[in-house]
């Protein structure tokens, strides 16, 4: 309610606004800003109901106080500051009480005119709010409703307000409230809707009071299914494990009421259940190859299934796959095939490196020089040295160093021979300035 105010300069009051509580008392606070040796004035109190009527409780001047006989016995006023006293409330005390005043001062003939108006509310305080759900049992998702009702003994004006687990609740796409919110409906239920539920009721002059609290419980599932293993390496849906080693595979998904597992072994041509329960157990040395699995979970109450499949894989990991396993990394097939294949390519090139720079291309190549130059009178070698720098390997085949019109075509074949001697002479990398007299002779 708003205050109709002529004039705000004489008279003050506090609240325009009360909220009471029935068989208590009410005040309601005047405060005159002007004193009354200096005026003249004349007021009433009013009281307006929710029905319309009005009726004049207490008419006053400076001097003398009337109060109407019906209401003498149930309001006092307080003639030197205007206040109105209401000693015990009920319900027909709400409405709009109205204080109407002239006042004229001593030493001027205009004459003030002001009012006041205060709403009064009258409630009964809340009692303990009681909760229902409706069905009392559990409910599958997706295919039932539920309703909460919320009720209390005492109270006026009260407003209800729904939580679950503490946090409130607020109409949405499948919750819907009656007008004064003291029923809620869910329609349909969901996964996400389990919880504990309480209701809170309170009005103008009550706090908040909570319902006791109540659980629904909701079966769905199976969701989110998974096979894990902290052995073996897993890439995608493929497990690698070691030769010999024993594997555990689990199972899970969320799930309520808990799912049922089945472990399933595939083959070409048919499919064959190997145990039950969450937990599977596979000796490698009994997989001939790769093998495929399946695990299928199945709520009994919902009756909805989910499965997940994967391959189970023989091959030899190498020292510390464990702890690779434990940290969750998985090792790519093209990383493998991609670092082998630059190993292959660098030993190639070794081979082909260490076969062209091999000592015996120069024993070739001196074998190979015309024949006029073999023939020449000195052999020291030294006349050119600068072309002859380097490893020298000397070869004694037996049998086939007699002649020296050795053919260029056995010498080719030196390599392949098996039973030869050889010595190699690191020959000193320097050129003399002048050739020694004895190699002259």
């Amino acid at each position: 309610m708003t205050l109709r105010e002529v004039n705000s300069e004489f008279i003050h009051i506090s609240s325009l606004v009360q909220h009471a509580t029935e068989g208590k008392s009410l005040l309601l606070p005047v405060e005159s800003r002007f004193s009354l040796d200096e005026v003249e004035m004349q007021g009433t109190w009013s009281h307006n109901s929710p029905s319309g009527t009005r009726i004049t409780l207490v008419s006053f001047t400076r001097e003398t106080t009337i109060i109407d006989m019906m209401y003498r016995n149930r309001i006092l006023f307080k003639g030197p500051n205007l206040s109105l006293l209401i000693p015990k409330l009920n319900q027909e005390d709400e409405g709009d009480y109205r204080l109407s005043l002239n006042i004229k001062f001593l030493n001027n003939t205009e004459l003030n005119k002001e009012e006041k108006t205060v709403h009064v509310t009258v409630d009964v305080p809340v009692s303990a709010p009681v909760i229902e759900k409706n069905p009392t049992y559990a409910v599958i998702e997706d295919k039932a409703n539920v309703t909460w009702t919320c009720s209390v003994e005492r109270g006026t004006r009260v407003v209800f307000r729904w939580l679950r687990d503490n946090v409130a609740l607020v109409p949405g796409d499948r919750y819907y409230f009656s007008q004064d919110s003291s029923t809620l409906l869910i329609s349909p239920v969901r996964k996400e809707d389990k919880g504990t539920y309480c209701c809170v009721a309170s009005n103008p002059v009550s706090q908040s009071r909570h319902s006791r609290a109540l659980e629904l419980n909701v079966y769905y599932g199976p969701y989110n299914l998974e096979v894990n293993s902290v052995q073996g390496l897993r890439t995608g849906e493929v497990f690698t494990i070691n030769p010999g080693e024993l594997v555990f595979f689990e199972c899970q998904a969320d799930s309520n009421p808990p799912n049922t597992y089945v472990w399933i072994s595939k083959s070409r041509n048919s499919t064959q259940v190997i145990t039950e329960g969450p937990r599977l157990e596979v000796l490698s040395y009994r997989l001939a190859q790769a093998e495929e699995y399946m695990c299928r979970a199945f709520n009994n109450v919902t009756q909805k299934q989910d499965e997940a499949q994967f391959t189970l894989v023989v091959a030899s990991l190498g020292t510390g796959q464990e702890k690779h396993t434990q940290e969750g990394s998985s090792v790519s097939p093209l990383a493998a095939i991609t670092v082998g294949s630059l190993f292959i390519i660098a030993c190639m090139l070794l081979f082909f490196l260490r076969r062209t720079c091999h000592p015996k291309r120069v024993l070739m190549n001196i074998y190979n020089r015309p024949l006029s130059e073999q023939k020449r009178p000195h052999r020291s070698g030294h006349e050119d040295a600068t072309e002859d720098f380097g490893i020298y390997e000397f070869v004694s085949i037996p049998g086939k160093m007699e002649s020296a019109q050795a053919s260029c075509r056995s010498l080719a074949r030196l390599e392949s021979v098996q039973d030869m001697h050889t010595t190699i002479y690191d020959v000193i990398r320097h050129v003399p300035e002048t050739p020694s007299h004895s190699l002259l002779k």
